[in-house]
């Protein structure tokens, strides 16, 4: 038996994951990868972030990018799912960002800090005008998970 997952099985990690690695190329074409909260909508993958963020410029700049979750400790247990993608900013004012910030909204309610929390100044900074990002798969997915490997008693 192989370890790499069906497409179901790679949609439903990607759904179930809480954090998410996006990765980007900054102009001298070095990738930067950085943790993200997203949601899965119609198997496709968003997430928010500021309009004027390096990110959001990254994207503008070359849509190429890959996005990771992995899961597991011991090496029975690691699984992980690798995604290249095409990002995009999509207006976050369209019915296609409402439904993707309703679903991110979802799963991490409750993970947040509560709005009177947050100093003043990093509620500005962070309420300068949001954009919705969409990574749309553009290639084979990278997939594997160790525990459907069958061991051998000891």
């Amino acid at each position: 038996m192989g370890v790499r997952l069906t497409q179901d099985e790679t949609w439903e990690m990607l759904a179930n994951s809480h954090t998410g690695t996006i990765t980007t190329l900054r102009r001298d074409g070095w990738p930067i990868s950085l943790p993200m909260w997203f949601a899965v909508v119609d198997r496709k993958i968003y997430m928010r972030t500021l309009a004027a963020s390096k990110k959001a410029l990254r994207i503008k700049r070359d849509e190429r990018a890959c996005f990771m979750v992995e899961s597991g400790k011991a090496w029975k247990d690691l699984a992980a799912v690798v995604v290249p993608v095409r990002a995009s900013l999509i207006d976050p004012a369209g019915e296609e960002a409402r439904r993707a910030l309703a679903a991110i909204g979802a799963k991490y309610e409750g993970w947040g800090v509560p709005q009177k929390a947050v100093p003043e100044a990093t509620r500005k900074h962070y309420g300068a005008g949001n954009v919705v990002i969409r990574l749309d798969p553009a290639g084979d997915m990278i997939t594997w998970n160790n525990a459907k490997i069958r061991l051998k008693s000891a």
